[in-house]
């Protein structure tokens, strides 16, 4: 018998397809809300694909996966303990959501916002218990990458932010606490700063798009996959570790940094992008690269427990 209580996601798309599946194979009872007609049939299919790597995980034990009840009823979350919200990365549309689930649930129960960039403040702005209001930004797909951003706004409690990590973690997540508010949290920064990158040196023609592709993916991308930058420039470093790094190299970042191009995605940058994504597809097979990087994913992850990462 779980000790999780009843998790409500609010939102079906991709991100909440997944957390209902992690959720379910952690032994929660789960509540979709979602006004799609479809959602439930794609909620089930999703589940029944997504079962078979959570038990490769080890996080789901039957096999057979339960099913999560969807339905368009947000009166349904009366009785979930704890709600995240998927629902689309708009303002207006987020404070219309949170008032109707504030409006369904205890004044006790946390919500957890999978929101990719608007702020917790934000949110929480119209509510009326802010308090128990926070971000719980995963990274896509939520059951297979274990990395969750907890980003607390000015009103968020304490209280708040220690039972959606504890949550997590019970999902068999990996909780980062972010300690300031930014546009895009911390991982979604990280990764647009090499985006902005990648789009320069395809924009300006210094390497095709397939090619900045295939630099990442068996260049650092291979590094990164066990650990972060910091640690690895520590390796880099030699005997001398990190501070070796920084005082006989450090110069030569800073050389870099001044030389890093800030594009902008105009009409023809974007045609330039898409016809390089498009050329790359071309040399693969496109119908199976999600179930691919799906399996990969969980292979992955059992390497880097393993190898202690």
């Amino acid at each position: 018998m779980s000790d999780l209580p009843v998790i409500g996601i609010v939102g079906g798309g991709l991100i909440g397809m997944s957390w209902a599946a992690l959720a379910l194979a952690c032994g929660a009872e789960v509540i979709v809300v979602d006004p799609r007609p479809e959602a439930e049939a794609e909620t089930r299919d999703f589940i029944a694909a997504a079962w078979q790597h959570l038990r490769a995980l080890d996080i789901a034990t039957g096999g057979t996966p339960p099913r999560a009840r969807v339905t368009a009823d947000m009166s349904a979350l009366a009785d979930a303990g704890f709600v995240q919200e998927c629902g689309p990365d708009r303002i207006g549309v987020k404070h219309d959501i949170v008032a109707r689930i504030e409006a369904a649930v205890g004044a006790q129960v946390v919500i957890a916002s999978s929101t990719s960039s608007l702020m917790a403040s934000d949110i929480q702005a119209r509510a009326r218990h802010p308090d128990r209001i926070l971000v719980g930004h995963p990274m896509n797909p939520p059951h297979l990458v274990p990395m969750v951003e907890l980003v607390a706004g000015r009103a968020t409690s304490q209280a708040a932010m220690d039972t959606a990590e504890q949550m997590y973690l019970a999902l068999h997540r990996v909780p980062i606490r972010v300690k300031k508010e930014l546009p895009g949290h911390l991982a979604n920064r990280l990764t647009a700063a090499l985006y902005r990158e990648a789009v320069h040196i395809a924009a300006e023609g210094i390497a095709d798009v397939a090619d900045i592709d295939r630099a990442i993916a068996y260049g650092p991308g291979m590094r990164w996959a066990l650990m972060g930058p910091h640690l690895i420039y520590h390796l880099g470093g030699g005997a001398g570790g990190y501070r070796h790094y920084l005082d006989h190299l450090g110069p030569t970042q800073e050389a870099r940094w001044k030389a890093l191009g800030t594009p902008s995605l105009s009409p023809q940058v974007r045609e330039t992008l898409v016809a390089g994504v498009e050329a790359e597809l071309a040399q693969t097979d496109k119908t199976t690269l999600t179930a691919r990087r799906d399996d990969a994913l969980v292979a992955l992850a059992k390497l880097k427990q393993t190898y202690g990462f």
